[in-house]
C-alpha cells in the first residue's frame, strides 16, 4: 500500500511540496494552525505567487488527492510519513534562527503519535537541531522509537519551486535508520532517475546552509568587484561576462547588481554564523558576515547612486520606483533591497511612486508611506528620476520612447544591470548603474 503523506506548515515550501506529492500521485493532508489560510487553499486559493503553483493545487484538490486540516489528531491518524514545512526566521536582534515553530510542530503531533511513522523535517535549521528533536518525538509520542524522525533539506527557488520539487537536481536524505532511508527512497521514486546522497543529521543540515553561503559568496563577490570598477573607472558587466566562460567560476549567481534579498539567504547565512560561533567554529565563517556587509551596502550605494543623479537631494523630488518584490516572479517582500530603497528615499524626502507586477498589495500593507501605481507608466508620470529594482521581464522589455513619454527628465539608474545601455542612451535616457562607468 502507497504511503499516505501530510505536510505540516503550508507557507511557501509547504503548500508547494504538498501540491507536488498529490501530483505525483500520493494522498496528502496539509495541516495549519492558521484557519483563515486554510480555507482559502480549500477554495484553491494560493497565499503566496508561484508561477504554475495555482495550477497544481486545484488539480489535485479536484482530484481529491489533496486536502486541508487544521487537527493534529487528523493528521497523525492519515500519515505515514509526516512532512515539516514551517519557518525558521531570524530572531528578533539577534542573529541566530528562531526553530521555536518546529517545536511546537513537535509537541502538537507527537502526543497523537500511536504508530509506526517517519516525521521528515525540510525547514532550514542550525545544525544540531535534528538530533534534539528526534530525541523529542520519541520521548513525547507513545509509539516510542516507532516515530522516527529524519531531515530531507529543501533546495527550492522562489519563481522555479514547481520544477524544482518535481525534477530536482538533488536529494539530501538525513536519517539514522535503513528503514527510514528505504521509505523516503520510496516517496521520491516517482520522480525518476535523480542523485541521492544519503548521510547523516548534521551533514544534512549543513548542507543548505552550505549551499546558501556559497551563493551568497558568489552574489557578494560580484557585487565586491562592481565596488571596485566603480573606484577604478571598469565596467562590472564586462568583468563578470568574461569570468562566466571560465568553467571553474561560471556564470550563474553572478550577475552585478542590488544584491539577495527574501526569507532565505540574508537570514540563513547570517543563522549559520550565529552556531558557527555557539560551536566555537566562528572563525571558520567569519568571511559570511563581509558577505552581508556587501551585499547591505549595495543598498546604500543605489540610493546614492540616484541622489546623485537628482543632483545630490531628494528633497520634493519625483522618484519612480519599479520592482518590490525581492526578485522577479514572486511577491516575497521580506528583507527586499528594492522595497529597503524606496523606503530610505522616502525618508530622505523624495516622492515615491512605486510600481510591482506582483507584490503590490503586500508592499503597501506592510509601507503605507509610499505612492503606489497600477503599472509601470503609471508609476514614471511625472518622475525625475526611474529606478529598476526587480528585474521583472515587464520592466526588461519597457520601450523607453514610451517611458520617455511620461517623465519629467530621461533619467533612468538600474540597480540589476539589466537593461541594454545602448538602446536607452541611444533613445536620449541618462542611463546609470552599479557598477558600470
Amino acid at each position: 500500500m502507497p504511503y499516505r503523506l501530510t505536510v505540516l506548515g503550508t507557507g511557501y515550501l509547504g503548500a508547494t511540496h504538498a501540491a507536488c506529492m498529490a501530483e505525483l500521485g500520493f494522498e496528502v493532508l496539509a495541516l495549519d494552525v492558521d484557519q483563515s489560510k486554510i480555507e482559502r487553499l480549500r477554495r484553491g486559493e494560493l497565499p503566496i505567487h508561484e508561477p504554475g503553483l495555482q495550477e497544481v493545487l486545484r488539480r489535485n484538490l479536484d482530484s481529491g488527492r489533496l486536502r486541508f486540516t487544521t487537527s493534529y489528531e487528523e493528521v497523525a491518524k492519515f500519515g505515514d510519513v509526516h512532512f515539516v514545512c514551517v519557518g525558521t526566521p531570524q530572531k528578533k536582534g539577534e542573529r541566530a534562527a528562531d526553530v521555536s515553530y518546529l517545536d511546537a510542530v513537535v509537541e502538537s503531533l507527537a502526543p497523537y503519535l500511536d504508530r509506526e511513522c517517519l516525521v521528515v523535517g525540510k525547514s532550514t535549521v542550525p545544525v544540531g537541531t535534528a538530533e534534539r528533536l528526534a530525541d523529542k518525538l520519541v520521548r513525547l509520542a507513545p509509539a516510542g522509537t516507532q516515530a522516527e524522525l529524519a531531515w530531507n533539506p529543501e533546495f527550492l527557488r522562489e519563481g522555479f519551486a514547481v520544477r524544482d520539487t518535481l525534477q530536482p537536481d538533488r536529494i539530501v536524505l538525513g536519517v539514522a535508520s535503513e528503514r527510514a532511508e528505504k521509505i523516503l527512497r520510496d516517496v521520491y521514486a516517482p520522480l525518476g532517475e535523480v542523485p541521492i546522497v544519503v548521510t547523516d543529521f548534521p551533514t544534512a543540515e549543513l548542507v543548505k546552509s552550505a549551499a546558501n553561503a556559497f551563493l551568497a559568496t558568489k552574489i557578494s563577490f560580484i557585487n565586491a568587484m562592481a565596488e571596485v570598477c566603480e573606484a577604478a573607472g571598469g565596467d562590472v558587466t564586462q568583468l563578470s561576462a568574461a569570468l562566466s566562460y571560465d568553467d571553474r567560476i561560471g556564470g550563474r549567481y553572478l550577475n552585478p547588481g542590488l544584491g539577495f534579498g527574501g526569507g532565505c539567504l540574508p537570514k540563513d547565512i547570517r543563522a549559520f554564523t550565529a552556531r558557527a560561533d555557539e560551536l566555537g567554529a566562528g572563525h571558520a565563517l567569519a568571511f559570511l558576515r563581509e558577505v552581508d556587509e556587501i551585499n547591505l551596502r549595495r543598498r546604500t550605494r543605489m540610493v546614492g547612486l540616484a541622489g546623485e543623479a537628482l543632483g545630490g537631494s531628494f528633497g520634493g523630488r519625483r522618484v519612480a520606483v519599479l520592482g518590490a518584490a525581492f526578485k522577479p516572479n514572486s511577491d516575497d517582500i521580506r528583507d527586499s533591497p528594492a522595497l529597503d530603497v524606496a523606503v530610505k528615499i522616502a525618508e530622505l524626502g523624495g516622492l515615491v511612486t512605486l510600481y510591482d507586477p506582483a507584490a503590490l498589495a503586500n508592499a503597501r500593507a506592510a509601507h503605507p508611506q509610499l505612492g503606489y501605481a497600477e503599472s509601470a507608466l503609471e508609476a514614471a508620470s511625472g518622475a525625475e528620476v526611474v529606478l529598476l529594482l526587480t528585474e521583472w521581464q515587464e520592466f526588461v522589455a519597457l520601450d523607453p520612447e514610451d517611458l520617455g513619454a511620461v517623465v519629467a527628465a530621461r533619467v533612468i539608474v538600474d540597480g540589476r544591470n539589466a537593461l541594454d545601455v545602448e538602446t536607452w542612451r541611444g533613445a536620449g535616457w541618462d542611463y546609470r548603474a552599479l557598477g558600470r562607468p
